[in-house]
């Protein structure tokens, strides 16, 4: 008897086979970057800066991992770590981890979004630290935030570089548990225009993905999970869902 997860799945292979449909999404993607379509939406009051795909991603993985931690570089104005601090309250109303955290790293935290996270509900789930995500003290405090956790689950969107995503993986897709995952935003740059960003350092072939192609053959232990892609189609991280399997 063929299941609802079942049809899924063949759906999902379809997608994934289906050259013109992702063509249309590749099209969107493209047209959608310039004008800026992932700041018009916001979580909980504060923006967010997501594709509205990716976030139903996240929720889809927070809820199937069951993290007690989740670890975020880059806050900018804190809809992310308002997002996961209110899925992991969910998960806890439903039965999942009491005290689950997630623990949010930024280079410069300005004082009006500082403020404004700090005053927000959600606080109660969110710790905040800011320095540079592959300084040294800042790794130390976050693996020390991250030991005794049963499950990890990380997400690396601050600086875009080819360089500095690669120190993020090495630095923190080891605190991921087995069956979690470091999520790599912002892997589409890879694929958009090259100086479609001219005042920023990240580019084709200095991005996101090309770390991830980097760092992924010396660590059989995370797989792209592909099944992802062909569900979203539209997201700013193409093969950058990374799940440990090992």
């Amino acid at each position: 008897m063929t299941t609802f997860d079942d049809e899924v799945r063949d759906r999902l292979a379809a997608n994934g086979r289906d050259e013109a449909l992702r063509r249309s999404a590749d099209a969107f993607m493209l047209a959608s970057t310039a004008p800026k379509y992932s700041y018009n939406f916001s979580w909980l009051g504060r923006p967010i800066i997501q594709y509205p795909q990716d976030m139903v991603a996240m929720q889809q993985l927070i809820w199937t991992v069951q993290p007690d931690l989740i670890v975020e570089t880059g806050i900018a104005h804190g809809g992310s770590l308002i997002f996961s601090a209110s899925m992991l309250e969910l998960n806890a109303a439903c039965g999942g981890p009491a005290d689950a955290r997630v623990l949010g790293v930024d280079i410069d935290i300005r004082a009006h979004n500082r403020a404004a996270i700090e005053a927000h509900p959600m606080m109660r789930r969110i710790t905040m630290i800011q320095g540079s995500s592959v300084a040294p003290a800042i790794a130390a405090q976050v693996r020390a935030a991250a030991a005794g956790c049963r499950r990890v689950l990380v997400c690396l969107d601050s600086n875009h570089t080819h360089e500095h995503v690669l120190a993020e993986l090495e630095t923190y897709a080891p605190l991921v548990t087995p069956g979690s995952y470091c999520v790599v935003f912002d892997t589409i740059v890879e694929r958009l225009p090259g100086g479609m960003y001219p005042d920023r350092s990240w580019g084709p072939g200095n991005s996101p993905m090309s770390a991830v192609d980097a760092w992924l053959p010396a660590h059989p232990e995370f797989e792209i999970d592909t099944e992802m892609d062909h569900r979203l189609l539209i997201s700013v991280a193409p093969r950058g869902y990374l799940k440990r399997v090992a």
